[in-house]
């Protein structure tokens, strides 16, 4: 393949993983070309597209680099900022504004020919929980028992039948504190008492509480997988990374193959797997994140991943 055909990365400015992505596809020399969707409403992208006739594909215009769309080798479609208005539009306007920005950019980008790691479009279908769920079990992974509900009763009887209960967000969404920081919504564990009418207002994701030993965080790239075991003191191993301990663990080949049968369903190359160990062993699903964060994990272990992906996107 041409080198000078380059590799668009689809991401926010401050996220690191893609740094290293760049980084090395760069000291390959394969050419990079790295872009926010969302600041096309910031003035600091422009696009055009035709269609119809003999048009082509278009192009993409950063403030230091210019993209033809038609010569893209692939996209690694990583964390782009939500679509947000221009300060001093009405709220009207600027619902009308995100809208149009959202549906032109994403059509205008997803009809990219080319690798996707992963295609916006399959993304976003993996994304939902209920989905995630029903394949998952469908593939072969042992599934925790699972009741997705706005019904307080349905909550209640769940809990009664299980013993014991976690509580865990069905989509993470940007929260702060009052004092502007960040505000995050561990997995954590619900008693009866606590199911109180609030269950009414919104759906909510009641599991059973997995016995585990420990948590495994399996990253799918392309053929490669790699699957490192995290213990901590804490349910929800996020709440403290300096308590946690991580190690290079081997993928047993059932979990392998209902990976490799997981993203096929969903036509994905990439995912990051969580799962727990029970006590006797055996792999538990927890989920699948199309866009998970692997690269502190290469850090911890020197697992080859940014090779792994690199590889990926620059298709030899």
């Amino acid at each position: 393949m041409s080198k000078d055909r380059p590799v668009l990365v689809l991401t926010c400015v401050d996220d690191p993983t893609s740094d290293v992505v760049i980084h090395e596809l760069n000291n390959r020399g394969v050419p990079v070309v790295r872009c926010d969707p969302a600041d096309v409403l910031a003035c600091r992208l422009d696009v055009a597209a035709c269609f119809g006739g003999d048009a082509r594909a278009g192009y993409l215009q950063t403030e230091s680099r210019r993209l033809d769309l038609s010569a893209v080798r692939s996209v690694y479609y990583r964390r782009p900022s939500s679509y947000a208005a221009p300060r001093g539009m009405s709220v009207q306007d600027g619902r009308f504004s995100r809208e149009q920005a959202k549906h032109g950019m994403g059509g205008i980008l997803a009809n990219i020919r080319g690798r996707w790691v992963n295609h916006i479009w399959r993304a976003i279908e993996a994304e939902f929980k209920p989905t995630q769920l029903a394949v998952a079990g469908e593939v072969g992974f042992a599934v925790p028992k699972t009741l997705i509900t706005n019904n307080l009763d349905a909550a209640r009887d769940f809990a009664k039948d299980q013993g014991q209960i976690i509580y865990k967000p069905l989509q993470n969404s940007e929260l702060t504190r009052a004092d502007g920081n960040a505000l995050m919504v561990w997995t954590d564990l619900v008693s009866p008492g606590e199911l109180d009418e609030s269950v009414s207002l919104t759906m909510h994701l009641f599991q059973e509480c997995v016995d585990k030993v420990a948590d495994v965080r399996t990253t799918v790239i392309g053929d490669q997988i790699f699957s490192v075991r995290i213990d901590s003191p804490y349910l929800d191993w996020r709440q403290d990374y300096d308590q946690v301990t991580y190690a290079a663990v081997d993928t047993p080949p059932q979990i392998t193959d209902a990976c490799r049968r997981y993203l096929a369903r969903f036509g994905l190359l990439f995912g990051a797997f969580d799962f727990g160990i029970g006590q006797d062993g055996s792999w538990v699903w927890y989920e699948c994140n199309t866009g998970g964060q692997w690269h502190w994990l290469e850090l911890e272990t020197g697992l080859p991943m940014t090779a792994a992906l690199a590889d990926l996107l620059e298709i030899r």
